[in-house]
């Protein structure tokens, strides 16, 4: 594997050029002394999809995507970050999150549900579970989306709550078994499936299931965090800004996210320090501060929220990922895609930063 280097080191990444990409915050804080980091890779939306004049078998072109995917993510730790993006090696991963959609086909009814089993089936040989069952180098945490099972009724949701109960190091799991938790370097992740809801105020019917996601993150960061300040990681498929608006109760069902559950989710944060909340489902990256509000304009205040794009989509070549570092100070973010499916790759020439106060 090469990455475009040329490309990476001329005009794009000069330090000309890179001032019409400013970072968002100018600080220079560095993560070198800010105690244990935690680094991790970010992936959304590999929608792994069986052929459907074939159905027992993998459409040939989706598996090729997601095993380029998973070789970029083994190959490029320790190997040389440009200047402009802070240079030095990118640090080996603590793991992979893997923010939902991993097949296409279990939100399709009967017909394509025994596609979606070979598709999961697929991505399990390929990522692996603690880094060593499958391609892939390192641990994988995933939560379910929208194609994987907007109930979470399906034979891929249950084969994530078979995986948590095989899955290492974790701290909680709930007692559905879907939603999970961990500590990577001092920071507490909380994998909480498609959406974070159930609020006890919210009595309509949800288009998708939280199945119980907001009472297991509120009693896990009671008991896991409390009043440590200790930096938080969130995890779940469905973007929020959208969402962050009161609609009609007759449009309520519509909804991807039901707006009472978000007012709830927001409200639950407010006690601890959020270094971010992690979504995929856009199929577009897009990295803001998310103050409650459906506002994702550049800001000095609230979650810092990061929606990572596609990066295993079987329709069209243009995929990518995120690298992430966490310490007790700042979050870093930088975006790894390509243009050809995977053949090739290139940072993309900015870098996020996000001081996490004290």
């Amino acid at each position: 594997m090469k990455t475009r280097r040329e490309f990476i080191q001329g005009a794009t990444l000069s330090a000309a050029s890179f001032g019409l990409l400013p970072r968002l915050f100018a600080a220079e804080t560095g993560l070198a002394h800010d105690g244990e980091i935690a680094s991790f890779f970010v992936v959304g939306d590999t929608h792994y999809c069986a052929d459907e004049k074939q159905p027992d078998r993998m459409l040939p072109h989706s598996l090729a995507i997601n095993r380029r995917l998973v070789g970029w993510l083994n190959h490029l730790p320790g190997t040389d970050l440009p200047g402009a993006l802070g240079g030095g090696k990118l640090p080996v991963p603590q793991g992979v999150i893997h923010a939902g959609d991993i097949v296409d086909n279990a939100d399709k009814g009967p017909p394509k549900l025994a596609m979606a089993d070979v598709e999961m089936k697929a991505f399990t040989a390929d990522w692996g579970l603690n880094g060593s069952e499958g391609l892939l180098k390192w641990p994988v945490r995933e939560v379910h989306g929208n194609h994987d099972g907007p109930r979470g009724d399906t034979t891929v949701v249950a084969e994530i709550k078979a995986r948590n109960l095989r899955r290492k190091g974790l701290t909680k799991v709930s007692a559905n078994g879907q939603h999970y938790s961990w500590d990577w370097h001092g920071i507490h992740f909380v994998a909480l499936g498609i959406v974070v809801g159930d609020a006890p105020a919210v009595t309509r019917k949800r288009r998708y299931a939280p199945h119980g996601s907001l009472p297991f993150m509120i009693e896990d960061l009671k008991e896991q965090v409390g009043d440590s300040g200790r930096p938080v990681v969130l995890i779940h498929h469905i973007d929020v800004a959208r969402y962050s608006k009161v609609v009609p109760d007759q449009d309520a069902l519509h909804q991807e996210w039901d707006h009472g559950d978000v007012a709830a989710y927001h409200e639950a944060l407010k006690p601890y320090r959020v270094a971010a909340a992690i979504c995929g489902h856009t199929h577009s990256r897009n990295i803001f501060r998310w103050d409650g509000t459906p506002d994702t304009r550049p800001k000095e205040s609230g979650v810092p929220f990061l929606n990572t794009d596609n990066a295993g989509h079987f329709a069209g070549p243009s995929q990518a990922f995120l690298h992430v570092e966490v310490s007790k100070k700042l979050l870093r973010v930088r975006e790894f895609s390509t243009k050809d499916g995977w053949q090739t790759g290139d940072w993309h020439p900015q870098v996020w930063e996000f001081p996490l106060g004290a």
